[in-house]
């Protein structure tokens, strides 16, 4: 089977360059690359990967429109009228959108989601820690736990040196202390999530899926 042909929407990030160099290593060429005034097409790509920001999705959509291709979203800060382009885009096309493409985070969803009950009486609080270049605050991901634990929570976040990401929530009564953590060791932990979505996208002719659908299988 021949590599996957992408095109990639904020090529000259981090997340952008750690993705291309993950991928070669499957014979995948990227073949459209975007970033703030920089733009290369080789070839018609069969999907588009938007590392970049809120405000460069609207592009990333035009794009897949234009090479009728599908999208995977790992942006995060995304605003309503993000998902309204998302939601708008997956009725003609596949979409794959999450705050955080490792599997172990999506794993730590499944456990809160699982105890979430039993704590119901316990305090619950929320620890984030990023690199010093990330901007938004709370993080994605940090927004989605606590969508999870369906809870009104306190959100600290701590944005220091060169931190991938680490996730810690934590549950207390007035006599012991459960921590809940997800720690990401390195960009690899991602781009891996990033590659088996791509593989997932091709399969499917439209529709708006999340991480945890790629992990299933779409059932």
């Amino acid at each position: 089977m021949s590599g996957l042909k992408y095109g990639i929407v904020g090529s000259k990030g981090k997340m952008g360059r750690e993705i291309m160099e993950y991928f070669s290593s499957f014979g995948d060429e990227c073949v459209v690359e975007k970033d703030v005034d920089h733009f290369v097409e080789r070839d018609v790509p069969q999907l588009i990967i938007d590392f970049s920001s809120p405000q460069g999705l609207k592009e990333s959509v035009e794009l897949c429109r234009k090479y009728n291709c599908g999208l995977i979203v790992g942006t995060t800060g995304l605003t309503d009228e993000s998902f309204r382009l998302l939601g708008e885009l997956s009725k003609t096309l596949p979409v794959v959108q999450s705050y955080n493409f490792s599997s172990g985070m999506s794993i730590m969803k499944e456990i809160l989601k699982a105890f979430r009950e039993q704590f119901k009486d316990w305090d619950c609080a929320m620890i984030e820690i990023h690199h010093s270049q990330k901007k938004d605050a709370p993080s994605g991901t940090a927004k989605m736990l606590k969508e999870v634990i369906q809870r009104d929570l306190s959100i600290s976040s701590v944005r220091v040196g060169g931190i991938f990401g680490e996730h810690t929530v934590i549950f207390s009564n007035a006599g012991e202390v459960v921590e809940i953590s997800h720690r990401a060791l390195s960009r690899r932990a991602f781009s891996i999530g990033v590659r088996r979505a791509a593989l997932f996208l091709l399969t499917k002719e439209k529709g708006f899926f999340t991480y945890e659908d790629v992990l299933k299988g779409g059932r």
